[in-house]
């Protein structure tokens, strides 16, 4: 299945997740090491979080419409501190925002997507800043649920534009192979996957030719080689190598499922 949720859903998640970001280091050391990105401190952490949407808020609020423009954004220097650093936050969220809720989601803006529209922000944001709440809390040793509506969603987002994406310079293409199926329990959504191929050479000259995965644009029903199932939160977390808060079921071929384990592992930003 593909899921989107309402635009102004994503805004309001966007704030929510941003905020819930922001009250979770209100009381952390800057130099605490960040669990789920060990090279990040908690200062690193709430600086990229400010770092990134200050960047789209820029961008919708232009709308910039070019990669030379939006190269040209002005980087927000690190703050000195923790509790500093999180009322930049507070401004470049609110900036993003602002932007969002008064720009239509149709207007053209420059993504690294193929998705060229604010549209792509509304949802790539929310994501973003709901992910980096999971960070944020899990460095400060605490943990709330993730919305499963939301986390539904992100699992659709990550398999189709994090995993499913490729840049102008690479190309996916699927091969011979099990398909298997992601379901989440608690929603009842689900999605196929099929082996892939991506391979390429980025403008710095590095080549790829690494395993991927292909998705369905619906599930047909049909019998699979495997199946991995686990709720929402739990699926997202997987795919985003967050820690999930229950087991996921993985039941079928083990080859199959070894090689979405393989995609799975690779770095996603």
């Amino acid at each position: 299945m593909t899921t989107r949720l309402p635009f102004a859903s994503y805004l309001d998640h966007l704030r929510i997740e941003s905020e819930a970001f922001a009250v979770a280091l209100t009381d952390v050391p800057d130099d605490r090491q960040v669990p789920t990105c060990p090279d990040w401190t908690a200062l690193d952490l709430a600086h990229h979080l400010t770092e990134v949407q200050s960047f789209w808020a820029a961008v919708v609020s232009g709308p910039l419409l070019t990669d030379e423009a939006a190269e040209d954004v002005a980087k927000p220097a690190p703050a000195a501190s923790v509790p500093a650093q999180l009322k930049d936050l507070r401004a470049a969220s609110a900036r993003l925002a602002a932007a969002l809720a008064t720009t239509p989601a149709d207007t053209p803006a420059w993504t690294w997507s193929t998705e060229q529209t604010v549209g792509f922000t509304f949802r790539r944001q929310a994501h973003e800043a709901l992910v980096h709440r999971l960070d944020a809390q899990l460095t400060a040793g605490l943990r709330t649920p993730v919305d499963p509506t939301l986390a539904t969603d992100g699992v659709d987002e990550a398999l189709r534009v994090m995993f499913g994406g490729c840049p102008p310079w690479g190309q996916i293409t699927p091969v011979a192979g099990p398909t298997v199926r992601l379901v989440t329990s608690d929603t009842g959504a689900s999605w196929l996957t099929s082996p892939a191929r991506f391979t390429g050479t980025d403008p710095d000259g590095t080549a790829y030719d690494d395993p991927d995965i292909v998705v369905a644009e619906s599930d047909s029903g049909g019998d699979v080689a495997a199946t991995i199932t686990g709720t929402a939160e739990d699926l997202l977390c997987w795919l985003w190598k967050r820690p999930t808060v229950g087991a996921l079921s993985q039941t079928g071929d083990e080859s199959a499922l070894a090689a979405v384990n393989q995609v799975v592992a690779q770095p996603i930003n």
